[in-house]
């Protein structure tokens, strides 16, 4: 394939937008091997003006569909890149992949196991290429600890933790973000954190965790509105690999105060900070009285012969360390990681590979959220293969049965 990939945008507001600025920042860097070729939305006026946006920063304008069907019978989309409600992941995607296109999808792969289970199945029958978007492990600070990790500095390694605690009573984005049955902030942010923890440690065998509700009412920002959430907006967890490092889990966006956000890994050797993602920090590690971080820390990998997969693509969105450099203003930082996804996406369709984040890996980084939230309910510890395989599923059952409802 030598010609520009034509890919379509399915879902046009606040992250299809986003969305469209990563490709616009791999078409600024000079590295878009695709083309933005057009859009869908229910909404002509938000497809319309995003392909305005889309214009006169790329220089062309997609066309505008408001029909799955209709986009579907385009021969120049030979990929879409799913950013819609999640409610409608999986049946966007089966269609799409049924009639012959790759599909990109935002986390949450779907809402449900059971719909996440379709569409890895559509994917295999198919043939065709099925990504997540997990943006979060592209970033410098992630790729240098993974690499960390890999060169055994920290010796034998025992935990993890991954904190987040602190926030309000506010709306987190969007309404539907705090109801159950369109995926609740708790899920929608823990996804990525999930992702994280495997990426750096490996599969999830064991959890033991519930969700709770921590603020029963939400409002907006000017206080004159306000929601009552049905989906959990905090969870907590202890887990185990399949190799026996234990994790320590807390994802609590409420308490007025000081935020405290903790990216920590200790091994027998050391151990080691990770910054917060899409920020300037850097990764330090400690190992007795030595502190390496920056430059220090990338010759020691070098030393150990590990590689820091900071690819080209990467350098060019966000700078040599892929960090977006120092001060960086949040969207552009936003738009590289969401870039290097892109790319990846782009290439594994090209050069018929595998992307980063596959299906399987969208659907494990479900399977180990809701691996909390059923423990909530079964008040015991869960396995993710049993979340996985669909053998448990009481938490999801309300969330399936609604979404049969409104077919």
């Amino acid at each position: 394939m030598t010609h520009k990939l034509g890919v379509a945008i399915v879902g046009c507001g606040f992250m299809g937008r986003r969305h469209m600025l990563g490709f616009n920042a791999l078409h600024k860097a000079g590295k878009l091997e695709g083309e933005v070729v057009a859009l869908l939305d229910i909404n002509r006026e938000t497809a319309n003006k995003l392909a305005e946006e889309t214009f006169e920063l790329m220089g062309v304008r997609p066309k505008v569909y408001t029909s799955l069907n209709e986009l579907l019978q385009d021969s120049a989309v030979e990929a879409i890149d799913i950013v819609t409600d999640p409610r409608t992941h999986h049946t966007i995607a089966i269609q799409a992949m049924e009639a012959g296109r790759h599909v990109l999808c935002e986390k949450p792969l779907s809402l449900t196991i059971k719909t996440g289970q379709m569409m890895v199945a559509a994917a295999e029958r198919t043939g065709m290429t099925l990504a997540t978007a997990e943006n979060y492990r592209r970033g410098g600070a992630n790729r240098v600890a993974r690499a960390v990790l890999e060169s055994g500095m920290l010796g034998k390694l025992h935990l993890m933790v991954e904190l987040w605690a602190g926030g309000d009573d506010s709306i987190i984005i969007s309404k539907w973000r705090h109801m159950k049955d369109t995926g609740a902030i708790g899920l929608d942010m823990s996804i990525h954190y999930a992702d994280i923890i495997e990426y750096y440690v490996g599969p999830v065998e064991r959890v033991w965790g519930r969700g709770i509700i921590a603020e029963p009412v939400r409002y907006t920002q000017d206080r004159s509105e306000s929601i009552i959430p049905t989906g959990e907006d905090s969870l907590f967890a202890s887990m185990q690999t399949t190799d026996g490092i234990d994790v320590q889990y807390t994802y609590l966006p409420s308490g007025l105060g000081k935020r405290y956000q903790q990216r920590s890994l200790h091994g027998t050797k050391g151990s080691m900070t990770v910054p917060p993602d899409r920020s300037d920090g850097e990764t330090v590690v400690h190992l007795g009285d030595r502190e390496l971080k920056g430059e220090e820390l990338i010759k020691e990998l070098a030393a150990l012969g590990t590689h820091v997969n900071i690819n080209e693509v990467t350098k060019a969105v966000l700078g040599p360390d892929g960090t977006g450099g120092k001060g960086a203003a949040w969207a552009d930082v936003d738009a590289g990681y969401l870039a290097v996804e892109i790319a990846d996406f782009i290439d594994a369709i090209k050069n018929k590979g595998a992307p980063e984040v596959d299906g399987m890996g969208g659907l494990r980084a479900l399977a180990i959220v809701y691996a909390i939230l059923e423990s909530g309910i079964a008040q015991r510890e869960v396995s993710v293969a049993e979340v996985l395989s669909g053998k448990l599923h009481a938490y999801q059952d309300e969330i399936d049965a609604a979404m049969e409802r409104k077919k």
